[in-house]
């Protein structure tokens, strides 16, 4: 009886390291980067973003900025008005809540140029596909490869509209639960 316990602790142990390792990060605009020209919406096809994933802009002193901002104040393009902000040149935003996010460049005349994106959060087990805008710029194209990065990034902002990291932790917890309600 104790090396089968033995087993299923084991067992938990190696779920509990694996869960958090399925997070995707998610270079926007592939090797574009956040940059004007770049249809993201085009980008975002075919992803399916869940909670636990990150959104790393990479646009290192070019002038721009990534906020994230409310759905009225992204369809209007409306800045000044941001949720969160930085212009640091890599920004990595964690995918914390479902629903829709919203993100623009803060910078006069470059979000109604397109550079806008958002991304639609489903929760872990979802399996519809992600809904992005269409930008301004029609005749642009951009790859749709995931990017996997693995370096830290300059600057990371808490995505405010989002609460504690909570998908991989309930993941854990459900599993730890039901391994312990299988011993007894």
């Amino acid at each position: 009886m104790a090396s089968s316990n033995d087993l299923i602790l084991g067992l938990i142990l190696v779920v509990n390291l694996v869960i958090p390792s399925l997070a995707t990060v998610y270079t926007v605009g592939d090797s574009s980067g956040w940059a004007t020209g770049v249809d993201y919406s085009t980008w975002t096809s075919g992803k399916t973003f869940v909670g636990g994933d990150s959104l790393v802009f990479n646009y290192g002193g070019t002038g721009h900025t990534v906020d994230e901002v409310t759905s009225n104040d992204y369809k209007t393009c409306t800045i000044g008005n941001s949720l969160s902000t930085d212009s640091s040149g890599t920004t990595t935003i964690a995918l914390k809540t479902a629903g829709s996010h919203y993100y623009i460049c803060g910078v006069i005349g470059h979000c109604g140029n397109g550079m806008k994106l958002t991304v639609n959060v489903k929760t872990a087990g979802t399996s519809s596909a992600p809904t992005g805008t269409p930008s301004s710029d029609k005749g642009s194209s951009a790859t749709t490869n995931i990017t996997t990065t693995t370096e830290t990034p300059s600057s990371t902002v808490s995505d405010n509209s989002s609460g504690a990291t909570l998908f991989p932790v309930v993941a854990m917890l459900i599993v730890t639960w039901v391994s312990l309600f299988l011993m007894l």
